[in-house]
């Protein structure tokens, strides 16, 4: 007999597409756009440079520039979508480079209205950190909120400050904490970025954080293998020392995330567990041609094979 998991489907991960069907009945694609942000650890306010790791020209789409108004995005992009995606006939506007809050309450209205006021738009993934939201923008979203479908997708990246001053995030994990419940108790979905392999960290902290994590009110997640880009810091650091870095192999990674996700809080939704940059953009090679895809098929069979499942050893300690 088929095993049905607590999140209503076969799959043995609480899965991003999985959602959707249960929320929409279909399938709802997002859109990426580019409105031109910045970030804090880069014009000087928390730091300068940006994250170590950061090198947004490797996964923004080729139709995604600021250059371009919010509509002609989006009308690209569902154009770009629709060869591989046909059965899409609703999307989210998905703000993604950069720090998507970073600006006046002013200027973030006019953004995220025009997006809204596509008729193919059902609502807004606005990725962003912590740092970039006070109590007037989620009061906003909120409102939002009751007409739309609005999600906020902070990068965590990690639970440990000390980790964090590495890699000039210029943020703490307390402040992640904050906005994650400011935004939670306002019935606003809240999705958290983290990356696995940065540099001082432990398997064994990393392992932890599944604990640290699953306390706290969260949506969804994505997960995602550090890869080394060119034309970063991170990159200097490596060619420096690599000593300070563990690169996962992919038969590593994903017994490390079989066991990360046995701890994991069976509620939340996983969208991601691995990133995918163009080959041209890494400095250390990748895993194969392989596509995200085709890497998720190869975790599953770990699953399968390990008879294992999200949260099969989640403690629920809250």
């Amino acid at each position: 007999m088929t095993k049905v998991y607590p999140w209503g489907d076969t799959r043995r991960y609480n899965s991003y597409s999985g959602y959707f069907k249960r929320e929409f009945g279909g399938r709802v694609q997002k859109l990426t756009i580019d409105a031109g942000f910045t970030c804090p650890n880069r014009d000087g306010t928390v730091g300068l440079g940006g994250c170590t790791y950061c090198n947004n020209d490797a996964f923004n789409p080729s139709y995604c520039t600021p250059q371009k108004s919010i509509t002609q995005q989006i009308e690209e992009g569902i154009e770009f979508h629709a060869v591989r995606y046909r059965r899409a006939d609703r999307y989210l506007a998905y703000f993604q480079a950069y720090s998507n809050t970073y600006a006046p309450l002013e200027k973030l209205r006019a953004l995220y209205s025009e997006a809204l006021s596509h008729p193919k738009i059902i609502g807004l993934v606005i990725g962003t950190r912590p740092d970039c939201v006070d109590e007037a923008k989620l009061d906003y979203f909120q409102q939002l909120n009751s007409k739309y479908y609005i999600a906020l997708e902070y990068g965590v990246e990690s639970c440990y400050n000390r980790t964090l001053q590495l890699i000039n995030r210029g943020h703490t994990f307390e402040q992640s904490v904050w906005a994650i419940n400011e935004t939670s108790k306002r019935g606003i979905r809240v999705g958290a970025h983290f990356i696995f392999g940065l540099p001082g960290e432990t398997q064994e902290q990393m392992l932890a954080e599944a604990d640290i994590i699953s306390k706290l009110p969260l949506h969804t997640v994505k997960f995602h293998q550090l890869q080394i880009i060119k034309g970063t810091i991170m990159e200097q650091q490596y060619t420096t020392n690599p000593e300070w870095f563990m690169l996962f192999s992919m038969d590593e990674y994903f017994n490390f995330l079989a066991d990360f996700i046995e701890r994991l809080n069976p509620n939340f939704v996983i969208e991601r567990f691995t990133g995918e940059a163009p080959p041209r953009y890494l400095a250390v090679p990748p895993w194969g041609n392989l596509r995200t895809d085709q890497l998720m098929i190869a975790f599953e069979n770990v699953l399968e094979k390990r008879d294992t499942w999200q949260g099969r050893l989640f403690e629920n300690k809250v």
